[in-house]
Order: C-alpha cells, then structure tokens, then sequence
C-alpha cells in the first residue's frame, strides 16, 4: 500500500482524470477527500467507490472560492485529523479564437484554473508545514506548455500553473513539501469522446504512442508524485502525453 494513511484532497474529481486518482489513491490505502462542484456527480462518484470498500468522502468545493476551499480544508481536518497530499486538478475550459473569446470566458477559466489552484494551496499550507511534509501536485497541460488554437485562456493558466509550480518548489522544498506538476496529453474522458472521430484521429496523429491517454495513465502520474517513490522529484513538470509533439 503506497498511501497507507494518507489524507489526499483531489479536486475537480467526480469524474473523468480526477475519479480515476481518487479510486487509484483508494486502492493504495489513502483516505481520499473527492472534492468537486458538482454536488450530484460527485456524491454518487463516492457512493460507487464506498460500495468497493473504499475510504472515500465527497466534500463540495468551488475552488475560485476561498470560503469554500477554507470549508473543504476545515472539514477534512476535523474528519481525518490533517492532510498529507493535494491534488489541484480541478479545471474548466471556455474554447474559441481569439478574435472571437469572450473577456468574460477568459476571466473564468482562470479564476478557476488559476486562482483556484492558489486558493487550494494557501489554505492547505500551514497544515504541510505543521506536519512538517507534504505533497503538492498540480495539474497543467501541453497546452500551457505548446499553446494550443483556440486556446487562449486555458493555454495561459496552465502555463501560470507550471509558474507557480516552480516557485513554490524553491519556497517550499527546505520546509519538507514536495511540490510538481503533471502535464496531460490528449485523454480519453468523456469531453473528448464527444468529438467527431476525424478530430480525435487528428489528435492520435501526432501522438508518438499513437492511441490517447486513459484517465489511469494520468492518474498513475498523480499517485507516483505522492508516494515515497518521488521524495526526491521536486519542482518537476511531468509529461504524460504519449510523446506528443516529438
């Protein structure tokens, strides 16, 4: 068991990549908040996980919110007594060119993608610092590494993502935390399985690996960064992308 009694926070985890590292956590012994916005989706994600046995708890959470976050870390505390890792990989897209994005579309998606994954960092900190250790992933993407068309505000916040990923490994290393990102490729969840199969053998194209990711493989990147295996992987941008762009 390579979490046995770690607290894990996972956010933006009723489905797709987040569910698949909340059951992966799961089944390495961790007991795993499933934070999300969506209260149904997510409730009934625990409850199918619960019935596997597992130590699952939904906690709703609007990360852009810091009352939120601040309620989601307040209740974790008092149920499981701290936290040990956070997952920031609760994120939205709002696509269009740029000539045709809306400024409040771009505003969106990084008070959320951005803004939420500081407002999840901040207020779990002091409870890492107390313990002394602690993990922190956070979630990018190629798109805030290559850019992408269309892509303009989701490009941007996950490059500040890897931004902040960087900074606080240099703040936060000498205090025991250990603190990476994980940058996705093209995956197979249900946004993109909605896509006319043109575009998704596009996408497969150019993809050295010629298939695209599974949320288990993004979810097995999650589950390395947190255990013991990478206490020494810090500061770090992980590409789980299938050699795309070679």
């Amino acid at each position: 068991m390579r979490l046995q009694n770690q607290v894990a926070i996972i956010t933006g985890s009723a489905n797709g990549i987040g569910y698949a590292a909340v059951e992966r956590f799961a089944e390495e012994g961790a007991q795993v908040i499933l934070a999300d916005y969506d209260e149904v989706t997510g409730t009934e994600a625990a409850k199918q996980l619960k019935e596997k046995g597992y130590d699952v708890t939904f906690i709703h959470v609007n990360v852009a919110d810091r009352e939120s976050v601040q309620q989601l870390i307040g209740q974790t505390v008092k149920t499981y007594g701290g936290i040990d890792i956070l997952v920031n990989n609760a994120g939205i897209t709002r696509d269009a060119m740029l000539s045709k994005m809306d400024p409040a579309d771009f505003q969106f998606v990084l008070d959320v993608n951005v803004n939420g994954v500081f407002n999840c960092t901040q207020i779990v900190l002091p409870h890492l610092i107390e313990k002394g250790k602690g993990k922190i992933i956070n979630t990018s993407s190629i798109s805030g590494v290559y850019g992408n068309v269309g892509q303009t505000n989701y490009a941007a916040s996950k490059a500040a993502v890897i931004g902040m990923t960087k900074s606080w490994a240099k703040e936060l290393g000498r205090k025991g935390i250990n603190v990476n990102a994980v940058a996705p490729g093209f995956t197979r969840t249900s946004m993109v399985e909605k896509m006319p199969d043109k575009v998704i053998q596009q996408m497969t194209s150019i993809i050295s690996l010629q298939r695209l990711a599974l949320p288990k493989d993004i979810a097995n990147a999650y589950l390395f960064l947190a255990s013991s295996e990478s206490d020494y992987v810090h500061g770090h941008v992980l590409h789980v992308d299938g050699g795309i762009m070679m």
